[in-house]
């Protein structure tokens, strides 16, 4: 993040108009100001905090390879599209409700890729099945913990039928659920589905926060062998 007198009025304007938002916006303002992860993708040009989340994934399990077809659903605002771009994805697609802004490397798409419409533009954006399909969506919070996993686990659980759709044997599928895990009918899918299914919660996730990740690998299309 940059430094100087502009950097600093910056900072010192954004505390003064704290101090007119309710107490959430506050603690949410100050977390940002103090959270090491959003200075760093501010330096390293990572349109959000959460492509560290993806970076720490992929280091781990070993997700991106050079030459893969990369599908990002709910890409907004594309910090994982970056991601995988600058980590050697072939063909990366993205798409969001939103508006995004271009990314280099990447095709940007809107639209719900639930629609059938949608779905077939990104198939043929890929050019091909794909390699990886994630899904770090998520709905908005209610406060209410029952209420949000299910929401979330509904969007996931959608995000997993299409990418049984598109991937490619062998394939790979990333999706964000809240603590207490994926549905027994959405794990029982996958592992029939996948070789591998693991629960992990990167380093770059808040600790207050109940988000985790479901990795699914080694995608097999005709099920269980």
């Amino acid at each position: 993040m940059g430094g100087g007198p502009a950097a600093t009025r910056g900072l010192q304007e954004t505390l003064r108009t704290a101090k007119k938002r309710s107490t959430s916006s506050q603690r949410w303002l100050a977390r940002q100001i103090n959270d090491p992860y959003v200075a760093a993708a501010r330096q390293q040009g990572w349109r959000s905090r959460a492509a560290f989340k993806l970076i720490e994934l992929d280091d781990r399990f070993h997700l991106i390879h050079r030459g893969a077809r990369v599908l990002d659903l709910g890409a907004a605002p594309g910090g994982w599209t970056q991601v995988a771009v600058r980590r050697g994805a072939g063909a990366v697609v993205a798409v969001d409700l939103l508006e995004m802004d271009p990314i280099p490397g990447a095709q940007v798409l809107r639209g719900d890729f639930t629609d059938p419409a949608t779905q077939d533009a990104l198939i043929q954006a890929l050019g091909g099945r794909a390699d990886l399909v994630l899904s770090d969506m998520a709905p908005n919070t209610t406060g209410h913990p029952a209420t949000d996993h299910i929401r979330i686990m509904a969007l996931a659980e959608q995000a997993l039928d299409f990418a049984c759709e598109v991937l490619a044997e062998g394939g790979h599928f990333v999706a964000k659920v809240f603590q207490g895990g994926s549905e027994r009918e959405m794990l029982a899918v996958m592992k029939l589905r996948f070789a591998s299914v693991r629960h992990a919660k990167p380093p770059a996730s808040r600790k207050e926060s109940s988000e985790l990740y479901v990795v699914a690998m080694g995608f097999r299309p005709n099920g269980r062998r």
